[in-house]
């Protein structure tokens, strides 16, 4: 099988260039071809055996297809999730490194004006706006009227706003 390797190589790669469009592409699947070839050892074939030599190296070439479809296929939904395509460009919707810095150091400004406010106003602050709650579950929890609750979000804005940039 070596043997009849060798004398039909040329003749492989030409084939295979045509179907794939590219010789780099060709001469990787023959390479890859005589690797099988190499594994078989001195197998005895009937006929001249060009038909299996073809056949293996055709079904080397679908099985690479096939592998650079799903790979597409696998490639394109990640992108998608990663980014958005405005006109004909791939834009990435994920925030740059002067932002997420920017971002973080906000918040943290942000918690140190949270601390210094007053126990009751920070706290119904945070279980509104960062744990999600309502007024009403807010006020429930803290033992005060929804009144009292929207009193101390409003004043917690406030104070938060005048000392935030």
């Amino acid at each position: 099988m070596a043997r009849l390797y060798g004398e039909k190589r040329a003749n492989l790669v030409r084939v295979f260039a045509a179907k794939l469009r590219s010789v780099s592409e060709a001469e990787d699947l023959i390479q890859d071809l005589f690797l099988k070839v190499q594994a078989l050892g001195d197998l005895e074939v009937e006929g001249d055996g060009s038909a299996l030599l073809f056949r293996m190296a055709n079904n080397l070439m679908l099985d690479r297809l096939r592998g650079q479809t799903r790979a597409s296929a696998r490639d394109g939904g990640w992108r998608n999730l990663q980014g958005e395509v405005l006109g004909d460009q791939q834009v990435a919707d994920i925030p740059s490194a002067e932002a997420v810095v920017a971002g973080r150091q906000r918040l943290r400004a942000m918690m140190a004006a949270l601390d210094s406010l007053p126990p009751q106003v920070a706290r119904a602050f945070k279980l509104h706006k960062l744990e999600g709650l309502s007024h009403a579950e807010t006020a429930a929890v803290m033992g005060v009227s929804r009144s009292s609750v929207e009193k101390h979000i409003s004043a917690a804005l406030k104070a938060l706003t005048a000392r935030l940039p």
